[in-house]
């Protein structure tokens, strides 16, 4: 990824969503011929002249202080996957491309002794590209059994993207599918020299056709939590609460658990795809 298209991308796409009445700038009667904020009108809600604002916008301005990375974000209103996006943009500094392993990753044995005790919920363990690194046996019957797939495939935004199995089975299959692109925009933007991760942008972008429109939306996000609906052959109707917890000391692996309500047809449901004990 070219990290200056990017952030110009990503800055001029962020600047275009606000209106000028919501930011509190008062009219000044001139006609817009594209939607959104001026470049003017943003430098002067962070607090920076235009001039600067335009070089780091055409990805020339250097490398700004974490002040000014911040003032940014809330002269553009950004969410906090947002402000980490463009922090990642702004913020790291590459003079030449990284060496990037791409060697398998590894589910660190604490978490894959953690998925071992949770029966009674599906759960995973997401790796870096949303590569699933473990799931257990929940997981693999209400999302789709990872372990019958070549490793290269164990993978969230494959699954989601491009098996016809999931758009059947994801009740929001959209909002799902949007929210993965997000996930995976978020990730190139803090590595982007991996190779891998680049290779699969490229072959979704080939065989899934919504996914471009996705892509060049700019949407980004750190999944934590939310909910997920399923339509399950044998289970019926299925809604969780889910809830991603990032591994202490390693950014690059999230245990994500499927809750559901007790006394729910969900758990209901699941006790379907339990073996008796």
């Amino acid at each position: 990824m070219d990290r200056s298209h990017e952030t110009a991308d990503f800055l001029r796409n962020r600047r275009a969503r606000l209106r000028p009445d919501s930011t509190g700038l008062p009219g000044d009667g001139r006609i817009r011929r594209v939607p959104g904020l001026r470049r003017d009108e943003v430098a002067r809600l962070a607090g920076v002249s235009t001039e600067y604002y335009t070089r780091l916008e055409q990805g020339r301005g250097g490398h700004p202080s974490p002040e000014v990375v911040a003032a940014l974000g809330r002269a553009l209103r950004l969410d906090p996957s947002e402000q980490e996006h463009l922090t990642d943009l702004l913020l790291t500094r590459t003079s030449a491309p990284r060496r990037v392993t791409v060697a398998p990753q590894r589910v660190r044995p604490g978490l894959h002794m953690m998925l071992g005790t949770l029966d009674q919920v599906p759960a995973f363990v997401m790796g870096r590209r949303t590569d699933v690194l473990a799931s257990n046996r929940l997981a693999r019957a209400v999302i789709t059994d990872f372990e019958a797939l070549p490793a290269p495939r164990r993978n969230i935004a494959r699954h989601c993207l491009l098996d016809p199995e999931a758009r059947e089975r994801l009740i929001d299959w959209e909002r799902c599918a949007v929210e993965t692109v997000g996930m995976l925009r978020l990730e190139a933007g803090r590595h982007p020299d991996d190779r891998l991760l680049a290779e699969l942008v490229e072959e979704l972008a080939v065989e899934c056709p919504e996914f471009t429109g996705w892509w060049n939306d700019h949407r980004v996000l750190r999944r934590t939590h939310g909910t997920k609906r399923f339509r399950h052959p044998v289970a019926g109707e299925l809604e969780f609460f889910y809830e991603c917890l990032q591994a202490p000391g390693d950014d690059d692996q999230s245990l994500c658990v499927f809750n559901v309500e007790p006394g729910s047809p969900t758990e209901r449901g699941l006790r379907l795809l339990s073996p008796p004990k």
